[in-house]
């Protein structure tokens, strides 16, 4: 395969997987070979074994850092900090990209973002859904409810009223219903406590419209 070929294949696609380039009568090893040449060159950008994206100027759609996020952990949604704000219910974006998995935690770091990956037990991984974000991208996120209980859960302190208040939380931005269904269901006292405190600032907080 030629570059001008991948480029062809590819130019679209804001990543694209090993698996893409083998349909047909294609020499595995040789593409592979060939990839790893194009790395070395910066021409394409590896973003996990088996994933890559085009380098600039080649490149026509920059990934979005919650596309990449799904994609390097499949089966993993966007949640913490990253996911409140995109949801506008607080006021800064972290510079780390969070998401939940129910295998193993891990960090990747990338030139354009850090990515972590939190482990939660299979009866907890909930409350999230599929999102556009702009140029034709899409990627399974926390809803705002469900990426504070995840952000309370995973954070040691996190249901003390003073981690709380630092978020700035947006509460207009908020369910505080939704919130309470999602702690019960979440099921740990921890949570439970955070989404009585976060209703307790709710209350406390001026011009406050509930949803």
């Amino acid at each position: 395969m030629r570059f001008e070929e991948l480029v062809a294949a590819v130019a679209d696609e804001p990543v694209f997987e090993t698996g893409l380039l083998l349909a047909g009568p294609r020499d595995a090893d040789n593409i592979r070979r060939q990839l790893s040449r194009w790395v070395r060159g910066g021409k394409v950008q590896q973003m996990r074994r088996g994933l890559y994206a085009l380098a600039p100027p080649w490149q026509r759609r920059v990934p979005h850092p919650f596309l990449l996020a799904n994609r390097l952990a499949p089966g993993s949604y966007v949640s913490g900090p990253a996911a409140l704000a995109f949801a506008h219910a607080i006021p800064e974006y972290a510079p780390e990209v969070t998401s939940v998995t129910t295998g193993r935690p891990h960090i990747r770091r990338l030139p354009s973002s850090r990515f972590s990956f939190r482990h939660l037990k299979a009866d907890r991984f909930f409350g999230y859904r599929l999102l556009d974000l702009g140029a034709d991208q899409r990627a399974f996120v926390a809803t705002p409810e469900k990426a504070l209980l995840d952000s309370v859960y995973l954070q040691p302190g996190g249901d003390h009223r003073e981690f709380l208040r630092e978020l700035r939380l947006d509460f207009g931005a908020l369910d505080l219903d939704a919130l309470d269904r999602a702690a019960a269901r979440f099921g740990a006292p921890k949570t439970t406590r955070a989404a009585s405190r976060i209703r307790e600032l709710a209350a406390e907080a001026p011009a406050y419209d509930p949803l």
